[in-house]
């Protein structure tokens, strides 16, 4: 089987860019009480193999039973582990967004569901005959910063996934879904990218009511530890009141220079799709767009989208001024 390749932004071989627009990190981060507590996990010890702490933790957070929380090593290692529980329970088919990240999509391929997308279906749902499906989205969505038109991309799905990995970041708009799709759908979470450590992997996912039995089955798919003493850190300052104090404190700094990075691109004769979250994608003029790989050099890293479906396009995290004004030079 030809699998489809892995594209990502951030670090590569050419180790971490001075000016990365490429990733969707929080541009305000590290958040200085989440990371304060990474640096002093003890990784001494293994974790609880049951995380029973953290999950009572996290189920508080969301007003859940601890019953409904399932933990991941990543948002990635629990697309793999849901896709894979899906086809042991039967599902053949995956219904994605026609631009997502390209897990959902790598996932499905490598258990050998057949992909289909949201825009491909005639109707907003699919018809009765049509075969049992496994649906994801994301909202907002990477990498237009999106919101779902609503409830049907979910409609007729025997399981469906929300990736939540943006939501913290969201700068303006409210989601498409409603509070009764959103019970039967599960949610998934990986707040490193809200608090800028990207670097610390950890995930959790929260089951609809009354699929607790579910999450029985996919802890068993899992291997023993998924997060190692950092990630359970990670997690456990996600719960803190401080740490949203500060993620709120940080988006009104990134609206204003999400604002002055979209009128820089505007300025360069750049196309600019609209967006709710800490991101964006442009279409650059021809002279630029042709440019932009070489900036790699001078430490200043877009990401090129045509892995999202998206060719000619290229998505953009935003950052502080000093690296639009770094990336405005270089193009001078």
């Amino acid at each position: 089987m030809s699998l489809l390749p892995r594209v990502h932004g951030g670090p590569d071989a050419l180790g971490v860019p001075l000016h990365d627009f490429s990733t969707n990190s929080n541009a305000c981060g590290p958040c200085p009480a989440a990371w304060q507590q990474v640096q002093s996990a003890d990784a001494t010890h293994y974790p609880d193999a049951g995380y029973h702490a953290l999950r009572e933790r996290l189920a508080a957070r969301h007003g859940v039973a601890p019953e409904r929380v399932v933990l991941a090593g990543s948002a990635s290692e629990f697309i793999f582990r849901f896709t894979a529980w899906a086809w042991r329970e039967g599902l053949r088919h995956a219904r994605l967004p026609r631009h997502a990240y390209g897990d959902y999509a790598q996932a499905a391929q490598a258990w050998g569901l057949a992909l289909t997308t949201h825009d491909d279906a005639a109707e907003p749902a699919w018809p009765a005959s049509a075969p049992p499906f496994l649906a994801w989205a994301c909202e907002p969505a990477s990498p237009l910063g999106d919101d779902l038109p609503g409830d049907a991309v979910f409609q007729g799905a025997a399981l469906a996934v929300l990736d939540r990995a943006y939501e913290p970041l969201r700068l303006s708009g409210a989601s498409g879904l409603s509070a009764d799709c959103l019970a039967h759908t599960w949610q998934l979470y990986s707040p490193n990218k809200a608090l800028g450590l990207t670097g610390v992997r950890g995930a959790y996912a929260l089951a609809p009511v009354g699929a607790e039995p579910a999450v029985g089955t996919l802890q068993a798919l899992c291997p023993s530890w998924p997060l190692g003493a950092h990630g359970v850190a990670l997690l456990q300052a996600w719960c803190e009141p401080a740490v949203h104090d500060w993620l709120a404190e940080s988006l009104p700094r990134l609206r204003a220079w999400k604002a002055r990075q979209q009128a820089l691109c505007h300025h360069l004769g750049w196309l600019v799709q609209p967006s709710q979250a800490n991101f964006f994608c442009v279409q650059p003029t021809p002279a630029h767009a042709a440019r932009l790989p070489g900036l790699r050099e001078q430490g200043i890293k877009l990401r090129d989208a045509t892995s999202f479906g998206l060719p000619g396009w290229w998505r953009m995290g935003v950052l502080p001024p000093a690296a639009q004004q770094a990336l405005a030079q270089a193009l001078s």
